[in-house]
């Protein structure tokens, strides 16, 4: 059966889910968008529960599944990108524990705290998954991992990646646990160039918010560490320093 009508309860639900992160996190489902982001999800093992799709823009074969079609102005409604690639699905969450994670020699990960916007973390994902980096930890996170945005500016990276929230503490603990040599972004006068630091042992790299950095948790936990620059500017783009940041960890590894 076609669904046409704003009225109708499956599409009130998903709705909610988009637009009420209390209610998502209650249902322990999370919404994907997009063709590729479904593919990924699938890929790395995220069980469905449900699609919606509009059958006059995804034309291709239908996914295993449940699947809910709406008519072009439902799916414009319900769609985060308007009319884009005509496929909605429903998954469970998957509860990642910092504790279950068991980092190789070589490991390196990125540590971002208090990171808040959803776009910020997702385009962080996207570096991670693409520079081979094998965790990214959120300590004293604020953002939902499964809010639309961050799925959407990752184009679906989080499902691939090794995401864990924490607090500080803990992931200090982590840390030194397993031998990490910590790089901060503390910016003063002991801080080296990122490209003098020995990114092929087990390494981790914290960055903290934009308008503050790292809180004092983290002063003397590890190596103050910044990327050089010729420019005026004193300072990056959150998602830029990370990227940055990973490509010269995955450059040291490759040589």
């Amino acid at each position: 059966m076609l669904i046409e009508s704003f009225q109708n309860e499956k599409v009130k639900y998903i709705t909610k889910l988009l637009t009420d992160n209390r209610f998502r996190k209650k249902s322990d489902v999370f919404v994907v968008e997009g063709k590729q982001e479904n593919e990924r999800a699938q890929q790395f093992g995220f069980e469905s529960v449900e699609y919606f799709i509009c059958e006059n823009i995804f034309q291709q074969q239908l996914p295993t599944g449940k699947i809910h079609l709406v008519s072009d102005k439902v799916y414009e409604k319900i769609a985060y990108r308007g009319s884009s690639e005509g496929i909605i699905g429903i998954y469970k969450t998957k509860e990642a524990l910092l504790s279950s994670f068991n980092p190789k020699e070589n490991s390196t990960i990125i540590i971002v705290e208090g990171v808040e916007k959803p776009g910020n973390l997702g385009a962080i994902l996207r570096s991670c998954e693409a520079f081979g980096i094998d965790a990214l930890i959120v300590a004293d996170g604020k953002t939902d991992f499964y809010n639309p945005n961050v799925i959407r500016s990752s184009v679906g990276c989080l499902f691939g990646m090794k995401i864990f929230q924490a607090e500080n503490q803990e992931t200090l603990e982590f840390l030194q646990e397993n031998n990490f040599n910590i790089y901060t972004t503390i910016m003063d006068e002991t801080a080296e160039d990122l490209y003098k630091r020995d990114f092929k042992q087990k390494s981790a790299v914290l960055f903290g918010t934009e308008h503050s950095g790292l809180s004092n948790f983290w002063i003397g936990k590890g190596k103050n560490t910044l990327i050089p620059m010729s420019g005026s500017i004193d300072s990056l783009n959150l998602s830029n320093a990370v990227a940055i940041t990973c490509y010269e960890t995955l450059k040291q590894k490759k040589v």
